[in-house]
Parts: C-alpha cells; sequence; structure tokens
C-alpha cells in the first residue's frame, strides 16, 4: 500500500509512481533502501533506482530534471560548432588535475558561458541534482552559474571528443621507452632468451594497448602478421578494411605471439605446429569485452623462424542490433522479413559470405520475437555474443555441434537459431525442427538467395521439405556509408558507370548523389560506419511450386525471375536504393555486388 503523504515526503518516487514508470513495489523497496542509505552523503531515490536498482539513467533522471525544472542540453556532437568544442576544450584542460578528476568521476562538464549574463557559467550535468556540483562550480571560478540536464550517452560522447581516454598500456610502453626490444638471433630458436624477451614488459603493454584501441576505434578484428627481419605488423580491421596500426620492429615475431597466447585462455605458448583458438576477457571502459583468438602456423622465408598469424575478433555487446531500423533493411525486404519472422513456424535463412553481417541480422531477428512466453534456444560455434532472453548452448569437447543440435530437440523449444547449416545432417535437423511447429533462424554460404535453395538441394533435402519448411531467405552484404561528415555531391554523373548499371539516365538526373571526399573523422577515407543491403526470397505460393516441381535440379533462374515478379530487388538494386537516399556511392555499390 502507497503511503498517501508520498507527495510531501519523496516528490521524485511520487512523480516516476505516477507516471508508471516504477510500480509500488519498486517505490517500497527504494524508500527502505533510502531509510537505510550508509552513505556520507545521503542519496535521492533517483541515485537509488539507478545505482541500486538497475533502472535506464537517462529515463529517470530526465524526470527529475522536468520536476525540479532544470533545462535539458539537446545537442548532439553534429550541432556544437567546432570553435565551442574547442574552448571547451580549453576550458577543461586548464582545470586542475583535482577539479578534472572531480568533473570526471561526478559526470559534470563546464558547456560554456552565457551569452545573455555576463560571467555566468552553463554546467551540464547526468545527475543535476548531485550536492558536488557547487564545489566543481567553485572550482572553476564561476560566480554565476546554471545546471542543464544533460543525458549519458550525450556527455560520454561529448567527453570522448573533447578528452578521448588514455591507453595506459601505450603510455606505459613510451615511458618505459623499449618499444624496441632486441635479441640475437641463433640457428634454432632459444627458448630461454625467447622467455627472457617475453617479460619485457613493453610486449606486455603493446599487446593489451592494442586490445584497448582496437575496442575504442570500433575494429571488429586485430591482425598481427609476422614478417621476416624480427618484424611484427598489427592491423585494425576498420569498416571491412585492414589498416595498419603499429609495426613492432626489432622483436622476434614468436615473442609477440608468445605473449598473445599467456594471456589468452586454451592456448598452449609451446605449441607452433597447430592451429589454436583462446578466448581473452577484460573490462574496458566499464564494459566486459570477449575476444575470440584465433593462432595459425605460417611459413616464412626463413627457416630458422616458427611463423604463427594471429587474428582476435572482437565482442563487443555494445554493438548487438536489437532494432531492424538500424539494419537498413527497407522497403519489400523489411515487410517481407518481417512477415516471416512473424509467423508461428518455418524458417528464416540467412546467407552471405563470411563478414557480411548475417549473425547480427539473425540476432537483430530474434529480439523481434523473444518474450518470457517462448523457450529460444540457441545453437552456435563459437557463441559471439550475450542473447538475453534465450538460452546458448556451450560447444566443448564432451558437446560438439552436431550433438548439441540434435539434443535442442528434447529440450522443448518454441525458437531455434542454428548458427549454421555447415552439412546434410545440420540442414535435416534444422529442416525438420521448422517443420515441425518451431521458428528457426540460421545461415548459410551462398551467393545469394536463389543459390541457397539449390545448395539445400544438392545437400540431399528434400524439394517439398525446403518448399514448405522455408518461410524466407535473405542474401545480405556490407556496403560502406558516406562519411556524413565530409561528403560531397556528384556534380556530373558519369554516363559510361550509368550504362554499366543498367539505369535510367532521366531519372537518376533527379537524385542527389554523393560521392566520398575524406576528413579527420573518417581517417581520411571519405566512409564511416557500414550498412547492410539485402535481397529477399520470400516464400510465395508461386515459389513453393516452381521448388515443389524440380526435377534433376532447382531451376535458380525461374526462382529468381518469380521472385522479381513478386517485388524482390537483388543486392546491387538494394544498393542503388541507398545511393538514391545518399547514404553510400555508387562506386562502393558496384564494389560489393554482381551484376546479376
Amino acid at each position: 500500500m502507497i503511503d498517501t503523504n508520498l507527495e510531501m515526503t519523496d516528490k521524485i518516487g511520487y512523480l516516476l509512481f505516477k507516471k508508471g514508470i516504477i510500480d509500488g513495489t519498486i517505490l517500497e523497496k527504494a524508500l527502505q533502501a533510502k531509510a537505510n542509505d550508509k552513505s556520507k552523503i545521503k542519496r535521492n531515490l533517483a541515485q537509488i533506482l539507478v545505482q541500486d536498482f538497475g533502472f535506464d539513467h537517462d529515463l529517470i533522471f530526465r524526470e527529475v530534471a522536468i520536476l525540479y525544472a532544470f533545462r535539458e542540453l539537446d545537442a548532439s556532437l553534429e550541432d556544437i560548432p567546432p570553435q565551442r568544442l574547442k574552448s571547451l576544450k580549453q576550458l577543461i584542460t586548464n582545470a586542475p588535475d583535482s577539479l578534472k578528476s572531480q568533473m570526471l568521476e561526478h559526470k559534470v562538464i563546464p558547456f560554456m558561458y552565457d551569452e545573455r549574463v555576463k560571467d555566468k557559467l552553463i554546467l551540464a550535468a547526468i545527475d543535476p541534482t548531485d550536492r558536488n556540483i557547487p564545489k566543481i562550480a567553485f572550482g572553476l571560478n564561476a560566480k554565476k552559474y546554471e545546471v542543464l540536464f544533460i543525458r549519458k550517452k550525450d556527455y560520454e560522447k561529448l567527453v570522448n571528443t573533447i578528452i578521448p581516454p588514455e591507453n595506459v598500456y601505450l603510455k606505459m610502453m613510451e615511458e618505459a621507452n623499449d618499444t624496441e626490444i632486441h635479441i640475437e638471433q641463433d640457428e634454432s630458436l632459444d627458448e630461454e632468451a625467447l622467455d627472457a624477451e617475453i617479460n619485457k614488459s613493453a610486449l606486455i603493454n603493446l599487446v593489451e594497448g592494442a586490445l584497448v584501441e582496437g575496442v575504442r576505434k570500433g575494429a571488429s578484428d586485430i591482425h598481427f602478421v609476422p614478417k621476416p627481419g624480427n618484424r611484427t605488423e598489427i592491423l585494425f580491421r576498420l569498416d571491412g578494411n585492414l589498416q595498419q596500426w603499429h609495426i613492432q620492429d626489432g622483436t622476434l615475431p614468436e615473442a609477440v605471439v608468445a605473449v598473445v597466447k599467456d594471456r589468452s585462455k586454451g592456448m598452449d605458448r609451446f605449441e607452433r605446429e597447430m592451429a589454436q583458438d583462446g578466448f581473452i576477457q577484460r573490462e574496458i571502459d566499464d564494459q566486459v569485452i570477449r575476444f575470440r583468438v584465433s593462432v595459425l602456423p605460417t611459413v616464412g622465408t626463413e627457416l630458422k623462424n616458427k611463423f604463427e598469424s594471429v587474428v582476435i575478433r572482437i565482442l563487443d555487446d555494445r554493438k548487438v542490433i536489437k532494432d531492424l531500423d538500424k539494419l537498413g533493411l527497407a522497403g519489400y525486404s523489411r515487410a517481407a522479413f518481417e512477415k516471416a519472422i512473424k509467423q508461428p513456424q518455418g524458417m528464416i535463412i540467412l546467407t552471405g559470405p563470411t563478414g557480411s553481417g548475417k549473425s547480427t541480422t539473425l540476432v537483430a531477428a530474434l529480439y523481434q520475437v523473444i518474450d518470457p512466453s517462448v523457450n529460444v534456444l540457441t545453437v552456435e560455434d563459437p557463441v559471439e555474443y550475450v542473447i538475453q532472453g534465450a538460452r546458448q548452448l556451450k560447444i566443448g569437447y564432451k558437446m560438439n555441434f552436431e550433438q548439441a543440435i540434435r539434443s535442442i530437440l528434447r529440450h522443448d523449444p518454441d525458437i531455434v537459431l542454428v548458427g549454421e547449416m555447415r552439412d546434410k545432417e545440420t540442414a535435416e535437423v534444422a529442416i525438420k525442427l521448422a517443420n515441425t511447429g518451431h521458428l528457426t533462424f540460421s545461415t548459410l554460404h551462398t551467393n545469394d538467395a536463389p543459390s541457397a535453395v539449390a545448395r539445400l538441394y544438392k545437400m540431399g533435402i528434400e524439394p517439398f521439405l525446403i518448399a514448405y519448411a522455408i518461410n524466407i531467405i535473405v542474401a545480405q552484404r556490407l556496403i560502406r556509408r558516406l562519411c556524413e561528415n565530409c561528403k560531397r555531391k556528384v556534380l556530373k554523373l558519369d554516363d559510361d558507370l550509368l550504362d554499366l548499371l543498367k539505369i535510367n539516365k532521366g531519372e537518376w538526373k533527379n537524385y542527389s548523389i554523393y560521392e566520398p571526399k575524406g576528413c579527420e573523422k573518417c581517417n581520411n577515407t571519405g566512409f564511416k560506419g557500414r550498412i547492410a543491403i539485402h535481397e529477399a526470397l520470400y516464400f510465395t505460393k508461386s515459389i513453393r511450386q516452381i521448388i515443389v516441381r524440380s526435377g534433376i535440379e532447382v531451376d535458380e533462374e525461374k526462382i529468381r525471375e518469380q521472385a522479381k515478379l513478386d517485388g524482390m530487388l537483388n543486392l546491387r538494386e538494394t544498393g542503388l536504393e541507398k545511393v538514391k537516399m545518399g547514404i553510400t556511392s555508387i562506386e562502393e555499390v558496384i564494389a560489393g555486388t554482381s551484376d546479376e
């Protein structure tokens, strides 16, 4: 029972309860926690709800800001003039270290001086009720000040732009001044000398620094590539392309690889003749990040070296997309995909090469159908992202992928995700699940959607099972987005290019078409980020009939023609739609798609 005098005793609690943001049970527990709070500075109810009960910070404190009439700072980074950012940076960097630490700890930022009131400082805070704000204002010598509410995510973007977080490992490397470690090399590998080199702190800092920097730069993979002459190149894969980050000279490549192995679980430093897979987990910028490590022996020009290539996949759960709008699905593809995943049973198949974002799309689709009332099971090898609300089976030496997929049939599933249909046995079980009342998601490696039908047929799956168990097959590719900061309008379209694409010149001259330029924000590439393009083959009655009537082989061309009549756009046509929207360039679409 909620106290009728609640409005008098706790205005924040009353407001949140009245708006339905918290229920009576949570409110009572939070009020109890507030009464028992032993903090030196007593916390208010909003702080307790966020810190102890896990409520969304911005949701709660926006209401607090409204209650106490704090204005909200609603300016994205793109809207802030460069001169303002520059003066903001000076204001922060000129502050004493103790004050700077206090500002960062309490997430308060001196945003600007009021243009209308002389000497009045505007402070932005994620918690405008924080009792440390007056001390910070005093430390900044503010004669007058006003506090604005800023959303936590906006604050973090702003601070990371003005004062990027320091990579402590790289700083330690610079301070130690021993990034180059020299060792005399014998005809055979001297394990003791190698061990001495491995234990040098610079190599540990280099590897740890690469992990931190890879996460902060938004890389998908980190590559350690051994080269002759005691040299190791470290590259990041950014927006699908490899870019060099660091060259380690004067150090045995074996030593660099050994440090990676030592810092990974499930790897043997002394094994240099076989492939190994390992795992690293780190907390970077208050976020747990997982790294999947792959080591492969390679051939070098120097026989005395035992070279190994290392690729580390960065698994950052913050990159998990839960919203279909962010995937790039549009038009017919979006409508067909939503229709397919809303069916009570049947199969949704994503196709495309490695690195085309198939898993990302499947996880986003799963989040549309996950519900406490259904049992969602996933079988992936390896598991990349943690999916809330799903039971993800752990693959290991005691239960392999094939055993796991067979076991799920006895585990009362409603919705199943099979990471990949890699052989006939896996495909048969997945199709059987879809055919017996389960909604099933999976991936397949084919170039386009119609060829996936032929692939399943050649694997030995019966045509009637393919026709009636599958709801949709979606082919996917990733293409680079133009940098919003520097993209420029194409003044004259290339007629030869338009002829190559077989598109209407008159129609295209009505669109604003853009091309890459290059600036500091996109590392002078002209592109920043990627977007998916799709080819959606929805299984209409006509498509099912074509498949069922297949003879010795499936007629892919007939399926393709019927799908086009149903409204399907191929990958290139979907990409050109993104060009019309100003998202990417014509050349990028041509490079990423075939002309079929």
